[in-house]
């Protein structure tokens, strides 16, 4: 079995710092995280937000970049959330 670090296609670089995403679902919601790491495609973040949705897109903003991404996975593990997103725009 392979894990998510397998079937990277892309290099991660460390990534730190605050993390704002933001979306309609269906109200307006705004979710503080914390950047871990990102590629060119993507990046994972850490937050508390557990209603967040495998497809889900949203509007992101990190110390590296900002735009749009989708949801492709999460992890809850207590009161924390570890999210891997893609980026879309």
């Amino acid at each position: 079995m392979s894990s998510a670090a397998d079937r990277r296609s892309e290099r991660r670089y460390p990534g730190r710092g605050p993390l704002k995403l933001s979306f309609d679902d269906p109200s307006p919601q705004h979710i503080t995280g914390q950047l871990m790491d990102y590629s060119t495609n993507g990046f994972r973040a850490i937050h508390a937000y557990v209603a967040l949705h495998t497809g889900q897109v949203v509007d992101f903003q990190h110390a590296v970049a900002d735009g749009k991404a989708r949801v492709m996975w999460n992890r809850i593990a207590g009161d924390k959330v570890e999210t891997g997103f893609f980026v879309i725009r």
